[in-house]
């Protein structure tokens, strides 16, 4: 089962050829936009035209990398949800075309069910095992019962919390994408310089993100950062409690669960000092922690061509050429 993966639903233009009977990744070739610098964040619309520039010839070069051509895909798959709504409208008209024009079998890609079953991809952790997807616009907690089945626990009220590693980084003037710059910049900081909320410290299995968001903010208004000492403490402080918070939830829904294999996916996976501590929180708990390589902890096609040719290889329907896009589309219905 080889398959060819496309993934535009944000503000990466990415395509992969993955061997998903042996899950070995055949190439996987990922761009990331730089043309939202600039703003802060990512434009929608600049999103779609960059992807519709860059979308073929990356295709052809991940054709190219893994040796195959277009004849020997099996399947043709990209993501239809959720997302950007002209994004998603580029990856799923091209891969829909190529498809028709290579008379190819099409699938149609729930992008967080990639996220999902990426640690499956390079881990080989064994089903079940629960998720916390962590991203720019998600953070839920799931349990991945099998391939095509999956149970949301717990998920965040208001704030991803990517999105306010990107806030957090603009109020620093640090550059974008924001994530990985406030990572950098709290390894010389002090993570107990500075008390910051955490919400909804509780027993549930929710987040919410905007109150430690507005925290931050409030801070570094009353007390301007005078140095890069300062800039460093915010960051290394924000880092800490956003640590502490997701290993203080992880904790409840392994006490809650039992369950003895946990994952962590998405964007903010690629964090190390959150990794760190959530697998200190699970060797206290007895329990496997794994987490994709960093390549494929932010969005990557990969994910996408296996998480299709799993369903097809365990007689899980795809969606198909027929299939719209959905910008708004809960994991669970993927059932």
């Amino acid at each position: 089962m080889i398959v060819l993966g496309i993934e535009t639903s944000c503000d990466e233009t990415a395509a992969a050829v993955v061997n998903c009977s042996t899950r070995q990744i055949l190439s996987n070739v990922i761009l990331t936009q730089a043309e939202h610098i600039d703003y802060g964040g990512v434009v929608p619309e600049i999103a779609s035209r960059a992807h519709y520039e860059a979308l073929a010839p990356i295709a052809q070069q991940a054709l190219s990398e893994s040796g195959k051509s277009l004849q020997e895909i099996d399947l043709i798959a990209a993501t239809t949800g959720p997302g950007l709504v002209g994004a998603l409208l580029v990856g799923s008209s091209y891969g829909k075309s190529l498809a028709l024009g290579a008379h190819k079998p099409f699938a149609a890609v729930h992008h967080l069910e990639g996220h999902a079953l990426s640690p499956h991809l390079t881990e080989g952790i064994d089903l079940p095992y629960l998720l916390l997807l962590v991203s720019g616009g998600h953070c839920q907690f799931v349990m991945v019962h099998g391939i095509g089945h999956y149970e949301e626990l717990g998920a965040t009220r208001d704030d991803a919390i990517g999105e306010c590693f990107d806030k957090v980084a603009k109020l620093l003037d640090l550059p974008y994408p924001g994530g990985p710059h406030v990572e950098k910049t709290a390894q010389t900081g002090d993570p107990n310089a500075i008390a910051f909320p955490r919400p909804l410290d509780d027993k549930s299995l929710d987040f919410s993100f905007a109150g430690l968001k507005t925290a931050v903010r409030n801070h570094v208004v009353k007390n301007p950062p005078q140095n890069e000492q300062d800039i460093a403490n915010v960051c290394a402080s924000f880092q800490h409690t956003v640590a502490t918070l997701l290993s203080r939830k992880v904790a409840n829904a392994l006490a809650q669960t039992g369950v003895k294999n946990f994952v962590i996916a998405g964007g903010v996976a690629a964090n190390q000092a959150i990794r760190h501590a959530l697998q200190q929180t699970c060797n206290q708990h007895g329990v496997t922690f794994a987490a994709p390589a960093l390549k494929l902890c932010t969005d990557n096609a990969a994910m996408i061509a296996y998480a299709a040719g799993m369903r097809a290889l365990n007689d899980q329907p795809n969606g198909d050429i027929t299939t719209a896009i959905r910008p708004r589309w809960p994991l669970q219905e993927q059932r």
